[in-house]
């Protein structure tokens, strides 16, 4: 798909450690971009089988912060570890920005993520059409829509995205190829 075009098309940098980590992690944990920038370097926790947990603590669909856990895969997990390994102890945030090759020790805006997804996929080398197509909001509805294109049913894509309305999730659905 293409978040495995994506994550070939970032620089070996600073800056691509760090996309490819957010990329994929906001991919595996089917966040919003929002909830994101949000995540703190505590919120994560390396499990024993080499993947990760996070814990996402409030959420457009949780107003009340009662936060959701969400788990992802190695390669995930692995990406994450080169970006912390790079970006160095003592920053708060877990995606944080980079200036004049150093990690700053605050939290990246929303339009940064809608930048590193707009840019990765001009990269790619896709036509001007559809780099338009993609926004902030693309790694949770891709995630959704290759869940259910992996036949996981809509109770588990909604567990795994946090949804607690079927409509919502429906709308992000109605585009993927599935053929049942």
């Amino acid at each position: 798909g293409y978040l495995e075009t994506f994550l070939a098309a970032q620089t070996d940098s600073a800056w691509g450690l760090r996309n490819k980590a957010m990329l994929a992690l906001g991919y595996d944990l089917l966040i919003r971009r929002s909830e994101l920038v949000a995540l703190m370097t505590g919120d994560i926790e390396f499990r024993a089988d080499g993947t990760l947990q996070a814990l996402i603590r409030r959420s457009k669909a949780d107003p009340f912060g009662r936060g959701r856990i969400a788990f992802t895969s190695k390669r995930t997990a692995d990406l994450i570890r080169d970006w912390l390994n790079w970006r160095g102890p003592n920053i708060d945030f877990l995606f944080c920005p980079i200036y004049q090759a150093n990690a700053v020790n605050r939290d990246l805006s929303t339009t940064t993520v809608r930048r590193v997804i707009k840019a990765a996929a001009q990269r790619s080398g896709l036509c001007a059409d559809e780099v338009e197509k993609f926004s902030g909001h693309s790694m949770r509805v891709g995630a959704a829509q290759d869940l259910l294109c992996a036949g996981h049913g809509t109770a588990a894509i909604m567990r795994a995205g946090g949804w607690k309305s079927l409509n919502v999730l429906t709308r992000y659905l109605e585009h993927a190829e599935h053929n049942v």
